[in-house]
């Protein structure tokens, strides 16, 4: 069993940042990848990004590509989304999920956290 909670959500203006953290126990070293998704109200839950656990390999969406950056630390257990340059847009709740597929696909992300809000003003 693997227990995801994040933390680090919060309110701020437009162009500011912020960082979210994703403390990962349990059985941790089964994980393959693990990614950060939001879903605003009303909208569909969107990955906004993806790291392989093993090698560090990292996927964005093309609506934070440059803006922000996940990274993890093995010896912390834990995973980071730093998100600079904040739009209104970028409100949502972010979850922080874990993917024991070895291929990492979308659909293999079924481990997830309890969510935290990022509000965006203007």
């Amino acid at each position: 069993q693997v227990q995801l909670v994040e933390s680090g959500g919060g309110s701020v203006q437009a162009g500011g940042s912020l960082r979210l953290s994703c403390a990962a126990s349990g059985y941790v070293s089964s994980l393959y990848c693990m990614g950060w998704f939001r879903q605003a109200p009303g909208k569909e839950r969107e990955r906004v990004a993806q790291i392989r656990t093993r090698g560090g390999s990292t996927y964005y969406s093309d609506s934070v590509k440059g803006r922000f950056t996940i990274s993890q630390d093995n010896t912390k257990n834990t995973l980071y989304l730093q998100m600079n340059s904040l739009k209104p847009g970028d409100t949502a709740m972010y979850y922080c999920a874990g993917n024991r597929f070895s291929t990492c696909d979308l659909a293999g992300f079924n481990i997830w956290g309890q969510g935290t809000q990022v509000t965006v003003s203007s």
